[in-house]
């Protein structure tokens, strides 16, 4: 009896081990390791302030008032970059592309910092009462607070444009196909809106890296395992309106990430919302695409490989999209 014990304790633990999850032996790997070479990174680093009772320094509280606007451009930019804003203003983000379509534009900010901040600010007041589209909170704008950015969107929608049906965020080194976006993936002219709905360039089985010379890093104790949940590339993902609450509601239960898209994408898994892969899967290719109006005039948006270029290709677009 005792040696038939000992067997099946012999042949018991080897299954055990065997079993154990792929994600859970490779992460404890990395983390071994990281011990071993690298050197330690401070945890404040990856201490994201949010949710926080961040203020508005400028404001778009009427922007939405009294109406349902069909979809609207949330941009996350610089607050140095005005050109950036100007070439959107000129081309994609035109309010009237798409004749009958209520379609807003807001770009999203923090604050600058550095010497030359308070110049900064001044010109954007002047810039915000000449537009009218700009909309700014008091966190320091970085990339390491690009998840602050897009809470402080998602809050905008929610309190002053709750009636919209869809909304993009999008950036701005992009090209925008916003007749595609509306009138072949929204459709104005369904009779129903879509529910629980977000879509874009989804990233399945994105690898954590735990490079910490990888502007990505992400320690073990943020975030541990080798996979991060199913998102969608920050780039640009559109969603319906009726998903903003829901994602805000779950956000106070689960610990930011610095990296936006993936920390959108934790909130959806434990809200049980799956992602939409687009019909057509040339609408939202993940990396640049040299321009060309035929192959443009079937994508909904890219990466363009020269953003400065956005003027030039935008109206040359225009003028060719027809003749593919």
């Amino acid at each position: 009896m005792k040696k038939s014990v000992n067997l099946n304790h012999k042949i018991i633990l080897p299954l055990l081990c065997a079993v154990m999850s792929l994600s859970f032996c490779v992460s404890l790997t990395w983390r071994i390791l990281g011990m071993l070479f690298n050197k330690p990174v401070p945890m404040e680093n990856y201490t994201i302030a949010y949710p926080h009772n961040y203020t508005y320094v400028l404001n778009e509280p009427d922007k939405c008032r009294g109406s349902a606007p069909f979809l609207v451009l949330m941009i996350p930019v610089a607050p140095h970059d005005r050109p950036a804003r100007d070439a959107i203003r000129e081309t994609w983000g035109q309010e009237n592309c798409v004749p009958g379509v209520a379609i807003l534009r807001i770009f999203v900010l923090g604050l600058s910092w550095g010497h030359q901040a308070s110049k900064i600010q001044a010109e954007l007041g002047r810039e915000s009462r000449e537009h009218r589209d700009i909309i700014q909170k008091d966190f320091l704008d970085s990339y390491r607070n690009l998840t602050i950015k897009t809470m402080v969107m998602l809050d905008w929608l929610a309190t002053y444009c709750p009636r919209a049906s869809y909304t993009m965020k999008i950036d701005t080194d992009m090209f925008l196909n916003v007749d595609n976006l509306v009138n072949k993936l929204l459709d104005p002219s369904a009779l129903h809106l879509k529910q629980d709905y977000i879509t874009g360039p989804v990233i399945g089985y994105g690898i954590i890296r735990r490079d910490q010379e990888s502007k990505w890093y992400m320690p073990f104790e943020v975030f541990g395992g080798v996979f991060y949940p199913p998102y969608i590339s920050g780039i640009g993902y559109v969603f319906s309106v009726d998903l903003v609450p829901k994602i805000l509601r779950m956000s106070k239960f689960i610990r930011p990430v610095f990296l936006e898209d993936v920390y959108i994408g934790m909130c959806l898994q434990e809200l049980g919302v799956k992602l939409t892969y687009a019909a057509d899967s040339r609408y939202f290719p993940r990396f640049s695409v040299s321009y060309n109006p035929c192959s443009f005039s079937q994508l909904i948006s890219t990466t363009l490989a020269h953003p400065h270029q956005l003027p030039e290709v935008w109206h040359d677009f225009q003028r060719t999209k027809f003749a593919c």
